[in-house]
């Protein structure tokens, strides 16, 4: 599972996808991202490691680069997923 989340932060690197930053104003830009945001840093030492040697990308309009973005956020929604799976394993609720 760490293989997976790792090929898709580097993926999405590679694509040159936006890191979210906070930002609020109407209920719809706010719901977008921060919770990209936390998608991002959900990749936890992945991400702090990108923004500690200074990744930025501008948003920048185009598939690959958006695609990218998705890629990010995916990494980090798939480590929860698996932080999820390692606790039902080890309290006995799953197989």
């Amino acid at each position: 599972m760490s293989a997976s989340v790792l090929l898709m932060f580097l993926l999405g690197l590679m694509m040159r996808g936006t890191m979210f930053q906070p930002q609020t104003g109407d209920v719809l830009t706010t719901i977008i991202y921060c919770g990209g945001f936390l998608g991002d840093l959900a990749s936890g030492l992945l991400y702090l490691l990108t923004v500690w040697l200074g990744y930025t990308q501008p948003d920048m309009a185009g598939h690959v680069h958006d695609y990218g973005t998705k890629f990010l956020v995916a990494a980090g929604l798939l480590n929860v997923l698996a932080m999820v799976d390692a606790y039902e394993i080890a309290t006995k609720k799953k197989d």
